[in-house]
């Protein structure tokens, strides 16, 4: 038997819950169900579901059957006399609206469940107009980036072996399928991003998007326009450098999901390489006012194929990472950081964090890992310098290391001096 205060508690929480959502519906719809009726509907799924902790849940099934009723008879009615029909959003909102009232008593000791569910109802049905013009934008090829990264997802994962293949226990498929979802899920967004907003933004933006799909792939966008002339030297060189600059903020990013206990180490050398590769761009860019677009639009990161890529590379980095630490000595660790840093940062940011997570309180990667991933980036930052240089010509080449240098000086004084 629950306390009469508990019971009050669900009752509040599911009127509040119910008025939250109709008033939504009231103020969008006319003639339907409005703020009492969402409220009632709400406090009925509370009540069977008290009701069903007595007499069984046959209770709170007829309950549901009765607001299906309630709901289908306006419907038949308006169909009888040819009007036109309202559409079933709202009734399918009152219906989780009593399953939001039974959830409150079936889940006491987590109210924040059902309340979460409540409000989320509520925000869905606010953002209607949102919502129709972002499916209404959506082209073939978005959808198609998002339908794979669904496969990737919801079909690929749940079936790739969970279990290790080699005597070093870590070429295991899952992991680095899950690492695939990871890197394949943050790619995925920047590219929605910069489809929505990065034609109409300027230089900055635009950078900051193309660099969250992929910084080298900006960077090979930035150089053949300087070849071909759509692109200043200078504002190139600027989006370059502020598309390299997003992988200091990925890095972060990758390490709180993997290997949070590596934050710590990370975060400050990540911001200060951060400060030292926006801040020459930033400062010409203030200066010389320049209003260029963004690079070309990136590829989808969601095919197939680069992920089956991504995949193959991070198994290796590891792999490798796991034979030099077993036979030899740790330092020749930063030469596998270097050779993965130079065209993908993810692969060895994930796999050093990867080890950071599994390995001894007293090993090597735990006291050492982030120098691997700072080298690394170090590593990219001048791959991205030489290819713009061969790529865009000598010029882009030099503006390019004058505006990186200071985050190259900066890096590897860390790499050497920091304690």
């Amino acid at each position: 038997m629950l306390e009469p205060i508990l019971v009050f508690r669900h009752l509040g929480l599911a009127v509040l819950l119910g008025l939250l959502v109709g008033l939504q519906r009231e103020h969008s719809e006319v003639n339907r169900p409005g703020m009492r009726t969402f409220a009632l509907i709400t406090v009925l799924g509370t009540v069977t579901a008290l009701l069903g902790e007595v007499y069984g849940g046959w209770v709170v099934a007829a309950g549901f059957l009765g607001v299906v009723g309630a709901l289908l008879i306006p419907a038949i009615l308006l169909a009888n006399r040819g009007e036109v029909d309202p559409g079933i959003t709202t009734d399918i909102a009152a219906l989780v609206m009593y399953g939001v009232g039974a959830l409150l008593v079936v889940l006491p000791e987590a109210p924040a469940i059902p309340v979460a569910i409540g409000g989320g109802v509520a925000v869905l049905l606010q953002l209607k107009p949102e919502l129709h013009t972002f499916a209404h934008r959506l082209g073939d090829q978005d959808l198609r980036a998002i339908m794979q990264f669904a496969l990737i997802t919801c079909v690929i994962l749940p079936v790739v072996p969970n279990r290790a293949f080699d005597p070093f226990g870590v070429l295991n498929p899952r992991e680095a399928w899950l690492m695939v979802v990871l890197i394949v899920g943050i790619s995925l967004s920047g590219y929605i991003l910069y489809k929505f907003v990065g034609e109409q933004v300027g230089i900055l933006v635009g950078s900051i998007l193309g660099g969250a799909v992929s910084s080298t792939a900006a960077t090979v966008a930035y150089a053949r326009q300087v070849r071909s002339g759509l692109v200043p030297v200078r504002g190139a060189a600027v989006g370059i450098a502020i598309a390299s600059a997003v992988v200091f903020v990925r890095i972060l990013a990758e390490v709180a999901v993997v290997a949070p206990g590596m934050l710590p180490q990370l975060v400050l050398p990540c911001a200060l390489l951060l400060l030292a590769t926006t801040g020459p761009p930033l400062t010409l860019l203030l200066r010389n006012r320049m209003h260029h677009g963004p690079p070309t639009e990136p590829r989808n990161p969601s095919e197939l194929g680069s992920a089956l890529f991504f995949g193959a590379t991070y198994l290796v980095v590891l792999f490798a990472l796991a034979v030099a630490k077993r036979y030899v000595a740790p330092e020749y660790l930063y030469a596998v950081a270097v050779l993965s840093g130079l065209t993908d940062m993810d692969a060895i940011t994930l796999s050093t964090a990867r080890m950071f997570s599994t390995e001894g309180v007293e090993s090597w990667i735990r006291a050492n890992g982030w120098r691997l991933i700072v080298t690394a980036s170090l590593a990219n930052l001048f791959f991205k310098t030489l290819v713009a240089g061969l790529l865009g010509g000598v010029i882009l080449g030099r503006y390019l290391l004058l505006v990186l240098g200071p985050a190259l000086i900066l890096g590897s004084f860390l790499v050497i001096i920091w304690p």
